[in-house]
């Protein structure tokens, strides 16, 4: 792992913890021996929806897509656009690979590992829309540098987003929500935080479905989900 200096995105690495849990099942292993490399991104050059879809396309990327559960609605949702996700956990591909395959979701782009390593290959101004859902916290002080909300991954995600592009930003860990904010008020001339008030980042937004993690934090443990939406200016 590299030397990290903060804010900058080129020597910043997010590869921390465990990259797989359990054994995968039978079925789940033939997904990402089969499917998955007819899907992933190129490991080298750069990235556009031309060279992904072949055509220019609105192009979306979720960063740590978890079980892929949001990323295949949106998918589903917008046919008409391409999306990448980016996610270290094996186990998380294999289950997006099934929602993929079960949905025929032919404008989905998968990544096994670091987002930046596709981020940073984005031409400037590529992204219609970024995705960041209940990003590990890393809530001690002393693992602050791990978190993707910093100066180098936000600015890096201001970059690739096109003008009126949107980053999306969720979590139930309110220790993550006042860094989060603290590394947004620093971005204020890139983006336009879309509030006017509490209800518009207490409560979910169309379009943005819950997942099994965000419905486990709420249910299971009594978390309180923050909702958050900025506008890239």
């Amino acid at each position: 792992m590299s030397a990290h200096k903060e804010g900058d995105p080129t020597t910043l690495k997010r590869l921390y913890g465990r990259s797989q849990g359990k054994p995968l099942r039978a079925a789940q292993q033939e997904l990402v021996d089969r499917l998955l490399p007819q899907i992933a991104v190129p490991t080298e050059g750069e990235v556009t929806a031309a060279k992904l879809f072949g055509e220019d396309r609105p192009l979306h990327f979720e960063i740590g897509f978890g079980g892929g559960e949001h990323l295949a609605y949106r998918a589903d949702l917008l046919p008409d656009h391409g999306f990448i996700g980016a996610e270290p956990f094996l186990n998380g591909v294999a289950q997006a690979l099934t929602h993929v395959r079960d949905g025929t979701l032919a404008n989905i782009r998968l990544h096994h590992g670091d987002a930046l390593d596709v981020l940073q290959r984005l031409p400037d101004g590529a992204l219609t829309m970024a995705y960041l859902l209940h990003p590990d916290p890393w809530p001690k002080a002393k693992h602050a540098k791990r978190r993707m909300m910093n100066d180098g991954p936000v600015r890096l995600i201001a970059d690739k987003l096109k003008p009126g592009g949107e980053f999306r930003f969720g979590t139930d860990h309110p220790v993550y929500v006042r860094h989060a904010l603290m590394v947004m008020r620093r971005f204020r001339d890139d983006f336009d935080w879309m509030v006017e008030g509490p209800q518009d980042f207490q409560r979910r937004p169309s379009g943005w479905p819950e997942t099994r993690y965000e419905y486990k934090a709420r249910n299971t443990y009594g978390h309180e989900v923050w909702y958050f939406r900025f506008r890239r200016r």
